[in-house]
């Protein structure tokens, strides 16, 4: 069963850079298509990016041109380079995966406590 960490979160002021990580356990990480989520209190959790097996990438409309999702299957390992951050991308970041139907983080509690960015001067 896969299980994944994230971290590199923290305060950053307007303009910022922060890499985000997500550590995977398990095998067949390769095999996953992997994303970044990102929820504000109060608010429902909001896709950001996705990259595909083959290092394809989407993002949302608001975070175009400014991050960049990447993966490394050596690592086992997907980052989230934020760059020209806004105070609008304050929130938590969780990262998901799925393959073949299977999803990794299915239930609320399953999404764990994720990794906390603070936009603020």
């Amino acid at each position: 069963q896969v299980q994944l960490v994230e971290s590199g979160g923290g305060l950053v002021q307007p303009g910022g850079s922060l890499r985000l990580s997500c550590a995977a356990s398990g095998s067949s990480f390769s095999s996953y298509v992997m994303a970044w989520y990102r929820q504000v209190q109060g608010k429902q959790r909001e896709w950001v990016a996705s990259i595909d097996t083959d290092s394809n990438t989407q993002y949302v409309d608001s975070v175009k041109g400014r991050f960049a999702i990447s993966r490394d299957n050596a690592e086992n390992t997907v980052y989230l380079q934020m760059n020209s951050l806004k105070p609008e991308d304050t929130a938590v970041y969780y990262c998901n995966g799925w393959r073949s139907g299977i999803t990794i983080r299915t239930t609320e509690s399953s999404w764990g406590l994720g990794t906390q960015v603070t936009v603020s001067s």
